[in-house]
């Protein structure tokens, strides 16, 4: 179902592409398909993708740049790795 989503949605020929949480009730190997489907919309199509997820092994396998909310605020922006060890999202999301 959520290929058949985002094939609609590339049907109009976007420049930017919202992805809500693409991983969400996929197993481990429909979200490396997942990874990849998005990494050919980028490449291949050029088109950017803004994307809401938490599964941060696709984050890392499709970012460029990752921004991390704590509360709707900004708190850590740079690269997958870089966020993650980010001394603000360690204390947001891991209570560190």
């Amino acid at each position: 179902r959520k290929v058949v989503e985002m094939a609609r949605a590339l049907c109009t020929q976007p420049k930017l592409l919202l992805l809500d949480e693409p991983s969400s009730g996929l197993s481990v190997e429909e979200t490396e398909d997942m990874a990849f489907w998005i990494q050919d919309i980028t490449r291949l199509l050029g088109i950017t993708v803004l994307m809401v997820e938490h599964d941060m092994s696709l984050v890392a396998a499709v970012s460029d740049r990752v921004l991390a909310l704590n509360y709707g605020r900004a708190i850590a922006l740079g690269t997958a790795r870089e966020v993650q060890e980010h001394p603000e999202v360690i204390k947001a999301y891991l209570g560190g």
